[in-house]
């Protein structure tokens, strides 16, 4: 009996995990509300009048729908996981990404890219996991390595080597913008890490030597011998979207055709925007409107007010979510919360960046909004973690003020005791 009792008293004395962050949890919901609706705007005109999509209005929501759903039950569940059990799965699911990074090189190009393979008819993008398992990845092994990750021998190399592995397997489909986008993540989670600063900057400047000599020996090689027709396209492709960044009008029924119409989009909302599913843009002029250009829907139909207000909601998303990464006292928790903040953060300034003409056009999704099942599952699965970062911040306050009142109420009792005593 009196072991049962220990046993009692000891899960007792265990400290009870705190409350999920309300205000990331609410904001995560509403983008993800938010997302669906303009989804639903952007492609509701085109499927409605297309045989392909069987004149379906919610053709594309209720699919995005259906993984929103799917998400919601993931985030929820990973929420009540410790996010400390990570620190222990990071290395199955690292196999497993590199696994399915490979098996998609063998698969059918789908829009000039090998980045998408079919489980059960539904469309994956490896990629997608790839971009959390690399933060997964990093976090433990920055937090195994401790000082060491800054000797350059020992530490840092070995970092770099797994992200450059990556990477590569990703501009083999080949995917730019996520590749963009891995490398720039990863190199915030070894920078808040602590990895020297001389060895990062040694490492960007050998990236634009390595970029520099790939093409001009590639330029070189060609005046030799002339590329074939495919390789040419492709070519001809690339440099088309830097000079339709430098200067869309210049070819704006090629090259620049698509971020003229993205400009067109936006400049149409003006102040008010021309309300919610009166887009012009979205039919037929827009490729792709529920996905990689879904900005400029928002723009035109909300205008700059409503497009503010997006954007200010969603940069107090991010911002939310670095503060409950920068409380949590554990090293790897923090460095997977600044990791899964800045994935969001960076995807969403590529693809906004491409969409207003800021930065050269990459086609990438932007997160939570877009229309894209992998994007969505994956970077719910993300808020999870981060609801389960929250949690564990979230702790200490809530013990310490239990604490704090039980010590008034003994002296209380104390004060009274002594009291009934002297009497």
């Amino acid at each position: 009996m009196s072991t049962a009792k220990g046993k009692t008293a000891s899960k007792a004395s265990l400290p009870k995990r705190g409350t999920p962050d309300f205000q990331l949890l609410i904001l995560t919901l509403l983008l993800v509300g938010f997302g669906l609706v303009m989804v639903f705007s952007a492609s509701s005109s085109l499927t409605l009048a297309s045989e392909k999509f069987s004149y379906d209005a919610f053709y594309f929501v209720k699919r995005q729908l259906v993984w929103a759903v799917l998400g919601s039950f993931v985030m929820f569940t990973v929420m009540n996981i410790h996010y400390s059990k990570f620190k222990k799965w990071y290395a199955p699911i690292f196999v497993i990404t590199l696994v399915l990074l490979l098996f998609v090189a063998t698969t059918e190009r789908i829009n000039g890219a090998k980045s998408w393979m079919n489980i059960g008819g539904l469309g994956i993008q490896p990629t997608e996991l790839a971009k959390i398992s690399i933060i997964l990845y990093l976090s433990a092994l920055i937090t195994k390595k401790g000082e060491r990750l800054r000797d350059l021998r020992t530490g840092y190399i070995p970092v770099m080597i797994i992200v450059g592995i990556v990477a590569g397997l990703i501009m083999m489909q080949p995917d730019l913008g996520s590749c963009l986008i891995l490398v720039a993540t990863s190199g915030l989670v070894i920078y808040a890490g602590g990895a020297s600063m001389k060895h990062i900057l040694g490492s960007i400047s050998l990236l634009v030597l390595g970029v520099a000599l790939v093409m001009g020996a590639k330029t070189a090689i060609d005046s030799l011998s002339p590329p074939t027709e495919k390789a040419a396209a492709n070519q001809d492709y690339r440099q088309g979207r830097i000079e339709a960044f430098l200067d869309p009008e210049s070819n704006s029924d090629g090259s620049g055709y698509n971020i003229m119409q993205s400009l067109i989009a936006l400049g149409e909302g003006g102040t008010q925007g021309s309300g919610f599913g009166q887009s012009i843009q979205k039919l037929h002029y827009l490729p792709y409107p529920y996905t990689d250009f879904i900005f400029a829907i928002i723009g035109e139909e909300l205008g700059f007010i409503g497009t503010s207000i997006f954007l200010l909601l969603y940069l107090y998303f991010i911002w939310r979510g670095i503060l409950i990464a920068l409380r949590c006292t554990d090293p790897f928790g923090t460095l997977v919360g600044i990791g899964v903040m800045g994935l969001i953060a960076i995807q969403a300034f590529i693809n906004i960046g491409g969409v207003t003409n800021t930065i050269p056009l990459t086609g990438v999704t932007l997160p939570f909004i877009s229309y894209g099942g992998s994007s969505l599952l994956v970077t719910m699965l993300c808020m999870g973690i981060m609801l389960s970062i929250s949690r564990e911040t979230n702790r200490p306050a809530k013990e310490e003020v239990v604490k704090s009142v039980t010590t008034v109420r003994q002296v209380r009792a104390n004060s009274r005791a002594a009291g009934t005593r002297s009497r």
